[in-house]
């Protein structure tokens, strides 16, 4: 059995999180420099320790302190012996970090084909009519053998479908070249923000991130999200296709006695505030469903109304910082904040939240029986790595030590969707070439330039770029004679049928 997670002090009384419901997930809240980021570290180091790898978007870039052993001052030691706080367990952590955009650590991919076209479809806002088509897209790649890899792939897969359009209709339906624009168009959108990068080879394998050190700790991922920030389309995709990874790929365990993965998303409120709608409903279902997995997932953010009511209500584990109540609407979220929590008749948890002070929290965590114990004023412990960013030299010796680094660090593009048809295009011309193989009554071999060719293709007709032929004056001679011959025969034949029957 784990043993229970320090949290914070009440006075002489600790205040504890229970490992075995840590996966009934939980939130961080409070006002900008109240201490939600510590309070995510000092949890994210104590499940780590325990064995349980950790999860996290950092979207301050503040979190990578978290590899690096922490120094005690002075000041520290003060705080420590007037609040009655034990001394933390000094050392960095096992962490590996990752970077989409690969500057700040592993790069993290995807293939297209691992999206698949009802995530993406959702994730670019398609209409059902656009949707549909992309749909046919990935169907078609399927039946002829083509690899959707990276975007460049399902561009050339679209434009291809967009261009037999005809040859396909009869097997897959309309395609409209329309709504084959609008899909491209919205490729284009994603592509801006970086999503070429996020698509590709090698593509990630979330059980990479379920590991453990040499002395069984767990791993803690730190996943670079300052820059990603600004591309909210493409971390949207990138959530969505993780969540939707996991959720698949976990088998049900039901209730452990510690988490096997614990995801932490700090700044989440940057995460709702106009997210695509499928990645509100992905994480709703995520949230419900994934707790039989053994995962915990828990919202570092300034307000509990940052997080959708349908996700806020699964949310067992709460640690309220304080709020500023400057303005009435402020005044309005801080009443709806103490009404997220447990009441305590000895305590006014709504002017609390208000008076806190840094490193301070209105606590409620799960007891043994699954319920919300009573809110209490606390003070939280420190943890032991250090507050703040890792130097550049820390973080790229901590990469250089990982063996990730083997497996994703370079990029892998062989040969798929985009390089085949990009070659059957530039054999095309080759194969409807006079004399290039077409078969009985092929042309004479002439040059296709000048004079001569526009005479060859007079009379011996032409090849269109997608296949189509046009006759030429002795094709159309020959056509013409045929017809007349076979006119003459079918009016000679019944001639004698209706002669014979006079």
């Amino acid at each position: 059995m784990a043993d229970p997670i320090l949290l914070a002090q009440h006075g002489d009384t600790p205040v504890y999180l229970l490992p075995a419901l840590a996966n009934r997930h939980g939130c961080i809240t409070g006002a900008t420099g109240t201490g939600k980021t510590v309070t995510l570290q000092v949890l994210a180091e104590a499940f780590s320790r325990q064995g349980t790898p950790v999860f996290m978007a950092d979207a301050k870039g503040d979190l990578s302190g978290v590899s690096q052993a922490a120094q005690p001052n002075p000041k520290l030691q003060e705080r420590l012996q007037k609040l009655h706080l034990p001394e933390p367990l000094w050392g960095g952590n096992p962490v590996a970090f990752w970077d989409i955009f690969g500057q700040q650590g592993h790069p993290v991919r995807a293939t297209v084909s691992d999206m698949g076209p009802l995530l993406l479809g959702r994730m670019l806002e398609l209409n059902d009519t656009q949707e549909g088509i992309l749909n046919i897209v990935f169907r078609v790649a399927d039946d002829e053998g083509q690899l959707v890899l990276d975007l460049k792939d399902l561009r050339a897969m679209l434009q291809n479908v967009a261009d037999r359009a005809t040859e396909l209709r009869a097997q897959y339906g309309n395609v409209s070249a329309a709504s084959v624009g609008a899909i491209q168009r919205a490729l284009l959108r994603l592509e801006t923000e970086g999503a070429d990068r996020f698509f590709g080879e090698p593509a990630l394998d979330v059980m990479d991130w379920i590991r453990t050190d040499a002395s069984g700790r767990g791993m803690i991922n730190v996943l670079a999200a300052d820059k990603l920030m600004q591309s909210p389309r493409l971390y949207a995709v990138f959530l969505l296709w993780m969540l939707a990874d996991l959720y698949e790929r976990l088998p049900e365990v039901g209730d452990l006695d510690k988490p096997r993965l614990v995801f932490f998303f700090d700044e989440a409120h940057l995460l709702f505030t106009g997210a695509p709608k499928a990645l509100l409903e992905k994480v709703e279902q995520v949230v419900r469903l994934i707790r039989s997995k053994g995962v915990g997932i828990y919202f570092v953010t300034q307000n509990p109304l940052d997080i959708p009511d349908t996700v806020l209500g699964q949310l067992g584990n709460r640690v309220q910082h304080a709020l500023r109540a400057f303005t009435p609407r402020d005044q309005k979220a801080v009443r709806t904040a103490a009404q997220t929590m447990r009441p305590n008749p000895g305590l006014d948890i709504e002017a609390a939240i208000t008076e806190l002070g840094v490193g301070e929290a209105l606590v409620s965590m799960l007891d043994d029986k699954g319920r919300p114990s009573p809110t209490e004023r606390a003070w939280l412990v420190a943890p032991g790595s250090r507050i703040g960013p890792a130097t550049d030299a820390e973080r790229q010796a901590v990469r250089q030590a990982s063996l990730l680094g083997l497996k994703y660090d370079q990029g892998v593009d062989r040969e798929s969707a985009y390089e085949v048809l990009a070659k059957r295009v530039n054999s095309a011309p080759a194969a409807a070439a006079p004399g290039g193989g077409n078969g009985a009554g092929a042309a004479p071999a002439a040059s296709d330039d000048g004079l001569m060719g526009a005479v060859n293709d007079f009379l011996f007709g032409s090849t269109g770029p997608r296949g189509g032929k046009k006759d030429g004056l002795v094709q159309s001679m020959v056509k013409t004679e045929a017809k007349r011959a076979a006119t003459k025969l079918l009016r000679g034949v019944l001639g004698s049928l209706l002669g014979g029957k006079r």
